[in-house]
């Protein structure tokens, strides 16, 4: 499996508010980025799997779901979680 527990528990440490914060918004687009990124690196060499990439454009769109979401509460929390994990609009 790509994402064993000790990788989750490692990003939600790392982007969460604490260690078990697995609710905050920073945390789960941290989590999606990695899958997100994950399902791109398949659907290079599987161009052909058209539920991956089904499963890819849903999960880019809650990403930006959540990102809309952070900029509306708290910009400067948007900008710094944009900022780390390297995404841009």
């Amino acid at each position: 499996m790509y994402l064993t527990a000790e990788k989750k528990q490692e990003i939600i440490a790392k982007h969460g508010k604490s260690n078990t914060d697995t609710g905050s918004a920073e945390a789960q687009i941290a989590l999606f980025t990695y899958r997100i990124n994950h399902l791109t690196e398949h659907l290079k060499q599987n161009k052909k799997d058209f539920s991956t990439e089904r499963a890819l454009v849903m999960l880019v769109g809650k990403r930006r779901r959540l990102l809309d979401y952070l900029i509306k509460k708290d910009i400067e929390r948007y900008r710094a979680i944009i900022k780390e994990l390297g995404i841009r609009k």
